[in-house]
């Protein structure tokens, strides 16, 4: 089955948050240290969390937002298919 956008956003925010986790679980394990490298080390990991958090939080609002315009151009096409699709799954759900 394809997977929808909403199931790809939801799947990449989760996996965001897991690495996440796990960056701040690394950056907590290393805090002791003071080597040149795992400060430099540590700076960049905070950096590309950062980076990458703006990332998807902005196609996400990229993509809520495009999907609004869709529908407020389309509104007539947008209710004749969320129709269908409530028809389509009434009877389907109706054959069980």
């Amino acid at each position: 089955m394809k997977k929808g956008i909403e199931d790809t956003m939801d799947e990449t925010a989760t996996d965001f948050s897991q690495l996440a986790d796990d960056a701040k679980t690394l950056l907590a394990a290393t805090a002791q240290v003071a080597e040149q490298k795992v400060v430099d080390a540590r700076k960049r990991i905070m950096e590309a969390l950062t980076d990458g958090w703006d990332y998807v939080s902005d196609k996400s609002i990229a993509c809520a937002k495009a999907t609004d315009e869709k529908i407020r151009d389309n509104p007539y096409q947008t209710v004749g298919v969320a129709l269908g699709l409530g028809a389509l799954i009434g009877y389907l759900l109706a054959r069980r």
